[in-house]
């Protein structure tokens, strides 16, 4: 990545994730082993966190922590109890929940801890298809998946430090390549067998079981869209691509599952109580990590709030907001540091933490009120309008990065960096966040008509179509419920 290569510190993407947990701390009762009388005033033993309940807190906050949503907890876990009598352990419990996450992901511990964010209940169009999510995860609990990918993985990392010592270093890099390519090729026939349990699962349960292939489709659908938006995949977000491979064999797979059992037709769908269980749902991020409509950008809670050139379609991630134009071929990202008082930014600008500083162009100056300085760098084909803003305690860095900086895109550039200003209080409390709704079709609506209600300025018709795994040339029935995003 372009930024990667100016920005020394501070500016990498996370890591994506791989699991999360629940956001209710489970407590290890433990007492005497013989009976005895203790004190009234004796402190009560509650319990002790175990590193899993330790790892499921840290892991669930990552996801935004818990969503409340009754409604929807409530069916979901209906819907589980099902699978759970359907499945390979029918005495197995299992419990649901809910993230505050638009990415979409779920996940399941060997606890029974079932977790779903509320970015993949909005991807999801029915009963069947959030089933088949659920059973999924359930397989890769009961088929010891987890245990067995630690394994081979400490197996692999055994291997790869001995080939350093005992094998030249070209030898040493040949092994670690050939143990990480038979982990990834393990990991893909895991995902088969979960696959395939999954459909046996929902389908014994009397949900239908071409739900799997649907799903499948519409999460390949919503990564193409994704990427066709921003050029890129984002690193920081842990959706279900990054752990669980959405590909065209494993849709096929899913497919030949299901017509073992049946053609399409059987099992229940349940899409309309699926919908009623959704509906009001919160979509996108949380007001609280900032909020995007069109090219503006605001975040309530830091109280901060900028407008990005025409063009630009903007993304908030965990470490930074980003943006991209042309393709690609013009980007920005806004992050945030901490440093000194004492230091001027200026000063700060010029210190070294972005390679092709031009030191002649920096340039102190204030941007609605804020002390603020500016500067420009190159380093190989790009060129970069960069700005340091000091905001209270923080210092936001805004950079813009183009293979052809001309006076015209640069005043572009500029024009941006000017409008960071401080959001009042009682602007940010009027920041909503955006809403699923269900409304249901009139005779002759459209699939276009119904995207004119939503709240998405970016490709509202393609969102539409993906949010209710539509093609192009569907046809709205009447009478049929169908999910918009409303303010």
């Amino acid at each position: 990545m372009m930024f990667d290569r100016i920005v020394r510190a501070g500016l990498a993407l996370a890591t994506a994730l791989g699991l999360a947990s629940c956001a209710t701390i489970e407590l290890e009762t433990r007492g005497p082993a013989t009976p005895t009388t203790m004190p009234p005033e004796a402190p009560k033993t509650l319990g002790v966190e175990t590193p899993a309940s330790t790892e499921q807190k840290r892991l669930t906050a990552m996801f935004g922590g818990r969503y409340s949503l009754p409604a929807a907890e409530t069916y979901i876990n209906q819907v589980l109890a099902k699978l759970a009598a359907a499945g390979d352990r029918p005495t197995e419990a299992y419990r649901v929940t809910i993230l505050n996450s638009p990415v979409v992901n779920a996940f399941a511990l060997p606890s029974g801890d079932l977790f779903v964010t509320r970015g993949l209940l909005a991807l999801a169009n029915d009963t069947s298809e959030v089933a088949a999510v659920m059973a999924h995860e359930i397989g890769h609990v009961t088929a010891g998946h987890a245990q067995a990918r630690a394994e081979t993985e400490k197996a692999h990392q055994v291997v790869a430090r001995a080939s350093d010592v005992l094998q030249s270093k070209e030898r040493g890099a040949q092994i670690k390549t050939t143990n990480l390519m038979s982990f990834a090729n393990f990991s893909r026939l895991q995902e088969f067998e979960a696959d395939q349990i999954g459909v046996r699962t929902i389908a014994a349960a009397g949900y239908d079981p071409y739900g799997a292939s649907r799903f499948l489709q519409s999460l390949g659908r919503s990564i193409a869209l994704r990427a066709s938006l921003f050029n890129q995949r984002g690193a920081d977000r842990p959706d279900l691509m990054s752990t669980h491979p959405s590909t065209p064999e494993r849709i096929q797979k899913a497919i030949q599952a299901a017509r073992q059992i049946g053609g399409p037709g059987i099992g229940q769908q349940a899409r309309a109580e699926y919908l009623a269980a959704i509906d009001g749902m919160d979509f996108g991020d949380d007001p609280s990590d900032g909020v995007i409509r069109g090219r503006r950008f605001a975040h309530p809670r830091l109280g901060f709030g900028f407008t990005a050139p025409e063009g630009f379609v903007l993304e908030n991630t965990s470490q930074a907001v980003l943006g991209v134009a042309d393709g690609g071929a013009q980007a920005l990202r806004l992050d945030s540091v901490q440093i000194s008082g004492e230091t001027s930014l200026d000063i700060y600008l010029a210190s070294g933490w972005i390679e092709g500083l031009q030191k002649t162009s920096v340039q102190a100056t204030t941007i609605n009120g804020l002390p603020a300085a500016t500067a420009t760098a190159r380093s190989g084909d790009w060129s970069f309008r960069v700005a340091v803003i000091r905001l209270g305690s923080d210092v936001y860095r805004m950079i813009f990065a183009t293979h052809d900086l001309t006076d015209a895109v640069d005043q572009h550039y500029l024009e941006a960096i000017n409008s960071f200003r401080r959001v009042p209080s009682d602007e940010a409390a009027k920041l909503r966040p955006l809403r699923l709704s269900v409304v249901q079709a009139s005779g002759g609506d459209s699939a276009h008509d119904l995207a004119t209600r939503m709240a998405l300025l970016d490709r509202p018709l393609d969102q539409f179509l993906l949010l209710n795994g539509l093609d192009r040339d569907g046809v709205l029935k009447t009478g049929e419920r169908y999910k918009i995003i409303v303010e």
